[in-house]
C-alpha cells in the first residue's frame, strides 16, 4: 500500500476513517482497501480479463470507498455507518479521474471514466440486491452504467477483503447467485432490451410497470435537452445541428433580464418554463439550452415535457475538461470559477433511465 499511497495522496484520509467492527473488523478503510486489492489480484476471474478491463476493475476497486471519510458517522449505539458513500463516491472519483496528473493532462478518457464510476456507484449491489424493494428494477438501472461481470468481480474482492465478526453473513451466497439473477433480468451481457425507447422511458417513470411493457408512442413533438458544463460547446452545437429549431436558452433569457449567472435564477427559470409550455401546448419541437448537469434539474424539464406527451432526447457535450475550463474563461459572460467547479462536482451523467434517448458528444 505504501507505493499506492505515494502515487495517490487522496488515499490518506481512508487511513483515518473507522469502519463498523461487525462487518469490518479489519479496521480502517485503508486497511480494508489493501486487503481488497490483494484479493482482487488473486481472483481467477480478474486474471482472465483483458488488460483494459483489468484497469477498469482495478480503478473501480481502488475508488469504491473513496467517499467514506465524507459520509461516515458513529451512531449512538456505537455502530459505524457510511450512508450514501457509493453515490457521493461517483462525484469524488470523477474529479480524481479528471484532475489527478497521474491520469494525464486530459484525465481519464470519457468512456473508461464512466465505466469506472459505474462500478463505484453500484459496488454494493451484488451483495445486497435481495434487500432492494424491487431487485429487478435495481439491476436494470445499474446495468445502464455498470458492466455486471466487472461489478461481480469488484464486489467479490470487496467482500473477501474484510473480516466479518458475525457467523450468519450470507453475502457469498448472494454473490454466487448474482450472475444467474442478472441473466434472468436480461442484464448480464449489457443493458436490458426494451420493446422500444418509449417503453423504456415509461418503465422508469412508472414504479409499478414491468420491463416487458410495450405502449403505443403517442409523443406529439420532440424536445432536445442540452447538457454540459459552461464552455462545453452547446451554442456551437445549436448552430451546427439545430439552426432552424425553436430554442429556449437560459443564457439568452439572462441577457434579456440582465441577470448575472451567479445571481438568483428564479425569474430566468420561470420565463423559460412559460416559453416551454407555450411550445408544448402547440406540439412544437424545440431545444432547451442550459447546463442541466444535475439529474434533478434535467428531471424538472423532462417531467414537464412528459406531461405534454413530448419525446425527450438529451445531448450531452464534453470536450476535454481542461479545454472546457479554458473556453469558459474566454467567454464574454464567463461563469465564475467557483461556480463552474461547483457545477462540475454536481455533474450527473445523463442515462437512458431519464429520457427516450441520450447522445454523447465527447472527445
Amino acid at each position: 500500500m505504501d507505493s499506492l499511497r505515494a502515487a495517490f495522496p487522496w488515499l490518506e484520509p481512508l487511513g483515518e476513517c473507522p469502519q463498523d467492527p461487525i462487518f469490518h473488523a479489519e479496521g480502517d478503510v485503508l486497511t480494508h482497501m489493501g486487503m481488497v486489492l490483494t484479493e482482487l489480484a488473486a481472483l481467477p476471474a480478474f486474471r482472465e480479463l483483458s488488460e483494459a478491463d483489468r484497469h477498469v476493475a482495478f480503478a473501480g476497486t481502488l475508488l469504491h470507498d473513496i467517499a467514506k471519510p465524507d459520509c461516515t458517522k458513529i451512531e449512538e449505539d456505537g455502530r459505524v455507518r457510511s450512508p450514501g458513500h457509493a453515490v457521493k463516491g461517483v462525484y469524488k472519483a470523477r474529479r480524481i479521474l479528471t484532475d489527478d496528473p497521474v491520469f494525464g493532462p486530459f484525465g481519464t478518457p470519457f468512456a473508461v471514466r464512466e465505466q469506472i464510476l459505474g462500478l463505484v456507484r453500484w459496488h454494493g449491489l451484488p451483495g445486497n440486491y435481495f434487500e432492494k424493494p424491487d431487485p429487478l428494477r435495481a439491476a436494470i438501472l445499474a446495468a445502464l452504467t455498470a458492466r455486471m461481470d466487472l461489478l461481480a468481480i469488484v464486489a467479490e474482492a470487496d467482500h473477501r477483503g474484510r473480516i466479518v465478526a458475525e457467523n450468519n453473513d450470507d453475502t457469498f451466497t448472494r454473490l454466487e447467485l448474482f450472475p444467474a439473477f442478472c441473466e434472468e433480468c436480461g442484464v448480464w451481457n449489457g443493458p436490458r432490451e426494451f420493446a422500444s425507447e418509449h417503453a423504456r422511458f415509461t418503465y422508469f417513470r412508472t414504479p409499478t410497470a414491468h420491463p416487458t411493457l410495450d405502449l403505443f408512442d403517442d409523443s406529439k413533438c420532440e424536445v432536445t435537452v442540452l447538457s454540459g458544463l459552461p464552455g462545453s460547446g452547446k451554442d456551437t452545437w445549436l448552430k451546427e445541428h439545430a439552426s432552424s429549431c425553436e430554442v429556449i436558452s437560459l443564457d439568452q433569457i439572462r441577457g434579456e433580464l440582465d441577470v448575472d449567472p451567479a445571481d438568483n435564477q428564479s425569474e430566468v427559470v420561470m420565463m423559460a418554463y412559460d416559453r416551454a409550455k407555450a411550445f408544448l401546448r402547440r406540439g412544437t419541437s424545440f431545444v432547451w439550452n442550459a447546463t442541466n448537469v444535475s439529474r434533478m434539474l434535467r428531471g424538472k424539464v423532462i417531467d414537464l415535457c412528459a406531461a405534454y406527451k413530448a419525446r425527450v432526447r438529451v445531448v450531452y457535450l464534453e470536450p476535454p475538461i481542461p479545454l472546457i475550463r479554458e473556453r469558459n474563461t474566454e467567454r464574454d459572460k464567463k461563469v465564475p470559477l467557483r461556480v463552474w467547479e461547483r457545477l462540475f462536482d454536481k455533474l450527473d451523467m445523463p442515462t437512458e433511465a431519464e429520457c427516450h434517448a441520450v447522445e454523447y458528444r465527447v472527445g
